[in-house]
């Protein structure tokens, strides 16, 4: 196989569906000031599966409210129109992510798994640094990996050759699948959220969150993506191929002015709350 062109990859980008037309209009809705819990409730009505799973996850320890919610309507004014948004889209991509990825060594849960844990610990981190607003770092998290979806015949049939650069060059696996295949699953990704019509500032997060050097809209949330994802390959969470020579940047600590006792507190934290998560419908399509 001949290395993929932008054309090729478009294409291929094409494949992944639009988002539906409920998890668009609820998307709009959280953004827009006039918008209402009735709003919110009338468009997660429409669609019995996403009813289900903002109650489950309403009700999930992760949220621990101390009694049951029972309505969208209660879920939708506790949890705040921007965690809404959040489970919804979650809702909507664990359809796509929900798949075995041979070419990253990834089982039918790997990049749905990793992908949730990336997202909660981002909105962790965003949080404690005080970024205006955790549940876009959590989107941003959630689907920092997307691009693997599409990629993942090409890396696939050039795993091999792939695999010499990691072993014979020391080069990460992202640097290898950029140079076997002329693109890197960051940069895909980012056509998938271009595609979904999502903030440029998450396009960039997707697209530079292993070369977090290169964001200019929104570093800081780049940062906290890379952070995050740097975390989950350090806790061994679903790590495929691409845990392979993971390169960490040591700019991304300077910038967010993070010591070394932070990190693995930060470690340690993510570990406790993924453990305590492990059962839970939290992680689960």
């Amino acid at each position: 196989m001949d290395k993929i062109s932008l054309e090729e990859i478009i294409n291929r980008v094409e494949d992944v569906p639009s988002l539906p037309m409920v998890t668009s209009r609820i998307m709009e809705l959280t953004e827009d000031p006039d918008a209402t819990v009735t709003d919110i409730e009338r468009e997660i009505l429409k669609d019995q599966g996403l009813t289900s799973r903002v109650l489950r996850l309403a009700n999930s320890v992760y949220y621990g409210f101390p009694r049951r919610i029972h309505t969208i309507s209660e879920a939708t004014v506790l949890l705040g129109f921007k965690v809404i948004k959040s489970i919804t889209l979650a809702a909507t991509v664990s359809k796509v992510m929900l798949r075995e990825l041979p070419g990253y060594g990834l089982e039918r849960q790997g990049l749905w798994t990793q992908s949730q844990a990336c997202a909660m610990i981002a909105r962790n981190i965003a949080r404690e640094l005080k970024y205006k607003n955790s549940d876009h770092a959590y989107v941003a998290g959630l689907l920092h990996d997307i691009g693997k979806v599409i990629l993942n015949t090409y890396v696939g049939e050039k795993y091999q050759d792939i695999l010499a650069l990691v072993e014979n060059k020391g080069k990460s696996f992202l640097e290898a699948e950029r140079e076997i295949l002329g693109f890197d699953h960051g940069q895909v990704g980012a056509r998938v959220a271009e595609k979904w019509n999502l903030p440029e500032d998450l396009v960039e997060a997707i697209a530079y969150h292993h070369d977090p050097d290169k964001a200019k809209v929104n570093v800081f949330l780049t940062d906290i993506i890379h952070m995050a994802d740097a975390i989950v390959m350090m806790m061994g969470i679903s790590m495929g191929s691409d845990g392979m020579n993971y390169k960490f940047s040591e700019n991304t600590l300077k910038r967010l002015h993070i010591e070394e006792e932070q990190l693995h507190r930060w470690i340690a934290e993510s570990a406790d709350m993924l453990t305590d998560l492990s059962g839970d419908e939290l992680l689960s399509s």
